[in-house]
């Protein structure tokens, strides 16, 4: 059985996880560690946008600012998203495509969600996994509405896969933030309502994150067929963290452009 090193829940600023998950991603590429489970969390809240978007005509800058929401591009595609800081647990995998045994980008989601559908289940929430379409990433239905979405590139054979477990959500919040085209932040809140749920709105009551991270993890085990061994990053990682998150993710030139000085 494969062993994956595991990183327990922490809590980062927007700029130094997206850095953390970079430095993984490129120390696995170079066989430096293992294939690794990360859990996380933003503080302050911020909205990430995919690699090729752009944060003008996708995210309401202003609002970000008065909220005091943090405002990231990541290295992976897909779509905009809104990471609360009380509302989400995200999870990270980095891994070789070979040891998932595929390396195809659909069956990898696949994969991944197998597991996140098991962490469900063990907190008492049925999803679906949903193949998604041009527009849309594979993600994890509850009757139809969206409860954990992802992102994910590939290079040289191994993936990182990003995304979200929502125990709770601000719809009202979420749309004063994120433009959705042709509909003011009230009719995006309204017509998200029909389309995103969460575990307190399926449970009725609010999860910790603690509890969401342990179920996840037990997930992962059940489904991959894994051992995780608690772990932390390595100084090679936390040094070039450090860097990306300095001279790239902070940085208003990658932000906004997608480029680094």
């Amino acid at each position: 059985m494969n062993t994956w090193r595991y990183l327990p829940i922490q809590t980062n600023n927007a700029a130094m996880n997206m850095a953390i998950d970079e430095a993984i991603f490129n120390a696995r590429i170079a066989g430096q560690v293992p294939n690794t489970l990360r859990l996380y969390r933003w503080q302050p809240s911020a909205v990430s946008i995919g690699k090729n978007q752009n944060p003008e005509t996708e995210v309401y800058l202003d609002a970000c600012e008065q909220l005091g929401v943090d405002v990231i591009r990541r290295i992976s595609g897909g779509g905009s998203v809104y990471h609360d800081f009380e509302g989400e647990v995200t999870y990270s995998v980095v891994a070789k495509t070979s040891d998932l045994g595929t390396g195809d980008i659909t069956t990898v989601y696949t994969k991944i969600y197998g597991a996140i559908t098991d962490a469900l289940r063990l907190l008492g929430v049925p999803a679906d996994f949903s193949s998604g379409d041009a527009k849309n990433c594979p993600n994890l239905t509850v009757n139809g509405k969206k409860i954990s979405g992802s992102s994910q590139t590939i290079s040289r054979g191994v993936v990182l896969q990003h995304g979200t477990i929502l125990r709770s959500v601000d719809l009202p919040k979420m749309f004063q933030l994120l433009q959705l085209k042709g509909a003011s932040c009230t009719q995006a809140a309204d017509i998200a309502k029909r389309k995103i749920t969460s575990i307190q709105t399926e449970l009725g009551h609010r999860l910790s994150s603690d509890t969401v991270a342990n179920a996840l993890a037990q997930g992962f085990k059940a489904i991959l067929k894994i051992q995780l061994q608690e772990s932390q990053l390595t100084q090679v990682e936390k040094d070039m963290a450090n860097k990306l998150c300095k001279e790239k993710y902070a940085t208003n030139e990658w932000v906004f452009s997608g480029k680094t000085a």
